[in-house]
C-alpha cells in the first residue's frame, strides 16, 4: 500500500533524506499515525514525500519503508522534546519506521494542484481537517502523482 508522509522541509526535507542511507522517523506522537507505522506500513511500501508548513506545501519526491517498526527512542530521552515520561522500555507507546530515499521530483507537485485536479481532490492530504503526519494513499492517487510528476512508477 502506499502511503504519504508530511515533514516541514526546514526541519527533514527529501533533499536530507537523499544524503542519509536511513532515516527514522521518529517523533510521531498521534496514534492513528503511530498505528499506521507499527502495524500497517509493510518494508518495501512506497510514500510519496510532502513538504509541509511550506511555501507552497506539496508532494516533492518518493521514499520507501526502510525496516520492521520498533519503539521509536525519542520517547525514552528526557532531553528530546518527544520525549513521554509514561513510555517505558518494556512498555513503549510510540513505534516508528525507517525510510528511504527513492526520488526526488523534478518539481514539488503544490497542494493547490491536488486539490484542484479532478483524480486527486479525494485524497486525504487534501481533505479539509486532515492533519495527520501518515496517511495511507490510494494506489490509484499515488499512479496520478507519479504521472503529474513525469516519473514511472
Amino acid at each position: 500500500m502506499p502511503w504519504l508522509i508530511k515533514s516541514e522541509p526546514d526541519v527533514f526535507s527529501i533533499d536530507d533524506l537523499a544524503k542519509v542511507p536511513r532515516e527514522p522517523w521518529t517523533g510521531v506522537r498521534n496514534y492513528q499515525a503511530r498505528n499506521y507505522m507499527w502495524k500497517e506500513m509493510k518494508v518495501g511500501d512506497l510514500a510519496l514525500f510532502y513538504h509541509s508548513n511550506a511555501t507552497p506545501p506539496g508532494i516533492a519526491g518518493i521514499a520507501k519503508v526502510a525496516s520492521a517498526p520498533y519503539p521509536d527512542p525519542t520517547q525514552f530521552d528526557p532531553k528530546s522534546e518527544y520525549h513521554d515520561p509514561k513510555a517505558t522500555e518494556e512498555n513503549p507507546r510510540w513505534y516508528l519506521v525507517d525510510f528511504e530515499h527513492v526520488a526526488t521530483f523534478p518539481e514539488l507537485i503544490p497542494l493547490e494542484l491536488l486539490k484542484t485536479d479532478s483524480q486527486l481532490s479525494e485524497m486525504l492530504v487534501c481533505q479539509r481537517g486532515t492533519r495527520l503526519s501518515i496517511t495511507p494513499v490510494e494506489k490509484k492517487h499515488y499512479q496520478r502523482v507519479l504521472k503529474l510528476a513525469g516519473v514511472k512508477g
